[in-house]
């Protein structure tokens, strides 16, 4: 893997950002970065940017965004169509051991620091969807 810019640092932060829902993060990526808010939002359960993804040319986002979830299908995309890194990353935003090591033998502490930006959504998702209190009547 290539070594990262300062600018590549700087985007991948922002995204993180983006993924954390600050408000000025995603109003600059939806100007810049487009792809990145819709994913960052995906991840968020936003059905509508899962559907732009895949509307503008990004299904390897919305498989990731679908696989980070733990959707078969869309691993088995990703594998199929040799997205190693993308398949790598999902794994370990799964809490997959192998994969999340894969990042530390590497020393890729920003892409770790997202892993876990997603794991804590995920773990935060979770509980939402077993809390009574904001479980949708309808």
């Amino acid at each position: 893997m290539h070594c990262l810019t300062d600018y590549d640092v700087k985007v991948l932060m922002g995204f993180n950002m983006c993924l954390q829902k600050k408000a000025n993060f995603m109003e600059l990526y939806m100007q810049a970065f487009p792809e990145l808010a819709a994913l960052a939002a995906s991840i968020n359960s936003d059905t509508e940017a899962f559907d732009w993804l895949l509307k503008n040319g990004y299904p390897e986002f919305a498989a990731l965004s679908d696989s980070i979830d733990d959707e078969d299908e869309a691993t088995e995309w990703l594998q199929r169509y040799h997205l190693d890194f993308l398949s790598v990353f999902a794994a370990a935003c799964r809490k997959e051991e192998d994969a999340m090591q894969w990042f530390r033998d590497r020393d890729l502490k920003l892409f770790l620091l997202l892993i876990d930006t997603i794991q804590r959504i995920l773990l935060q998702q979770a509980l939402d969807a077993s809390n009574v209190h904001k479980i949708r009547r309808t």
